[in-house]
């Protein structure tokens, strides 16, 4: 799995995907596709794909829309739960099957 999948998949669920990382921080994958890392305040000596291939652990927050009151709870996810969730096929791909 490679960050840019994660950041299509909380675009796609909009949701907020959280992970380990080294030092005690997180990396957080907003609901728009961007990676942060709170409190990092200079230039990483980490590789965000690198710490994300180590993390075992996810945490996935759907984002409350406008109008919803709250917002489901975050889900904790093992690496292979996120990567069948991933994988799976959106309501917008297209759908093949066979003609009469």
């Amino acid at each position: 799995m490679k960050l840019a999948e994660l950041r299509k998949l909380s675009i796609r669920q909009q949701s907020r995907i959280r992970f380990p990382i080294r030092g005690g921080m997180e990396c957080i994958i907003t609901e728009h596709g961007i990676a942060q890392v709170p409190g990092l305040s200079r230039i990483p000596d980490f590789n965000l794909e690198d710490e994300l291939a180590a993390a075992g652990e996810f945490h996935l927050e759907v984002v409350a829309l406008p109008g919803q009151k709250t917002a489901p709870k975050p889900q904790v996810l093992s690496r292979e739960q996120l990567v069948a969730l991933a994988a799976a096929p959106t309501a917008s791909a297209p759908v093949e099957h066979e003609e009469d």
